[in-house]
């Protein structure tokens, strides 16, 4: 009976993990990450020459993204910064601190733009970071107005200098280029995305309408509702300037900054765009699977250098998407990359490296 009993017991044993087996066997879930692991803080950097070869530790420009998570991966803060090193400082080109002054005795003349770039005259005198989207204005004792503007697109300084005399009614379509009085003095950058090589090809146009991408002048912020059709005394006023009756009244110079309010106008607006997503399926701040963009990669995940035609070698993210301005958004798509392999969601190899 005893016998019996240890030859029935093993029976079940055997039929236990047989049926365990085939269970396990048929099971085809993948195992669950465990998301707890996810909360916390994670950084990630992109910066200027790394598709050279250029270390992190030898560059003078980053980009910085802090994403904070929540255990489902959530996020919960983002910040990203814009870092320049000048003069053996690091300083943030997002601070919005400018030095500008005004020499009403300066006719501006234009630049010569293209690969002889040559700068023009300028009425301004301006230090700061920050040029994106930068605007100042000015009047003096004899009712004489100027104005600063960098336009997004071209990265040029455009000037207007306007008598006391002037009808300050006209409209702002005869503000043109090829008019005069709209003067492309100062390149402020050279990564813009039209680079002219002259100017008689822009002649007919206004600060308005150099490119599609204008439209991020005026959209939002202090030029909003403000187009060709206005008159010059409402576009001054957007900018500040107070007027008696149709006369300028003297100012100091005051500045600032157009549509979403430069750098940090770009990046608060890419804060406002992530917090609430989902970290684990929002892996870049490029759709790369758009075929102007993956043309433009190569074998080393580089962006932007071997262009397939039909491909482009710059993301320009406007009103319309990310940014509120034109920037070149891949490369703060790879300082988020790399943000994500912090937290272990992604892996280097997955991070493409943007044009900076």
């Amino acid at each position: 009976m005893k016998k019996l009993s240890m030859l029935m017991l093993a029976l079940v044993l055997v039929f236990t993990a047989v049926a365990c087996s085939a269970n396990e066997a048929n099971n085809t879930e993948a195992p669950k990450t465990d998301t707890a692991l996810l909360a916390g803080r994670y950084v990630g950097y992109s910066w200027k020459g790394e598709a050279n070869g250029t270390k992190f530790e030898d560059s003078n420009e980053y980009i910085e993204t802090i994403l904070e998570l929540d255990e489902n991966g959530i996020i919960t803060d983002a910040k990203m910064g814009f870092f320049v090193l000048k003069d053996g400082y690091w300083i943030s080109r997002q601070s919005g601190n400018a030095y500008v002054d005004v020499d009403f005795s300066v006719a501006p003349i234009p630049a010569v733009p293209g690969e002889d770039y040559k700068a023009g005259d300028s009425m301004f005198t301006v230090h700061t970071a920050d040029m994106m989207s930068f605007y100042a204005t000015a009047v003096d004792s004899t009712g004489v107005a100027a104005v600063a503007i960098v336009d997004p697109v071209t990265r040029y300084q455009y000037e207007m200098k306007f008598d006391k005399d002037f009808d300050f009614n006209t409209s702002v379509g005869e503000i043109t280029i090829g008019s005069g009085m709209l003067v492309p003095t100062i390149r402020t950058s050279g990564g813009g995305l039209l680079k002219p090589s002259e100017w008689n090809s822009l002649a007919d146009k206004t600060i308005f309408d150099i490119s599609p991408w204008s439209h991020v002048i005026n959209d939002v912020g202090v030029l909003e509702g403000i187009s060709n059709d206005s008159s010059v005394k409402d576009f001054l006023a957007a900018l500040g300037v107070e007027f008696n009756g149709d006369q300028p009244q003297q100012m100091a110079v005051e500045y600032g900054y157009f549509g979403l309010g430069g750098w940090k106008g770009n990046y608060d607006a890419i804060k406002a765009s992530l917090i609430g997503q989902d970290a684990t399926q929002l892996t870049s701040l490029v759709d790369w699977s758009n075929s102007r963009y993956a043309g433009a990669i190569n074998e080393q995940n580089v962006f932007g250098v071997d262009v397939e035609s039909g491909a482009t070698k710059t993301v320009q993210n406007s009103f319309d998407g990310i940014s509120g301005a034109t920037v070149r958004i891949s490369r703060e798509a790879t300082s988020y990359q790399r943000a994500l392999v912090n937290a272990g969601i992604l892996d280097e190899s997955d991070v493409i490296i943007g044009r900076f």
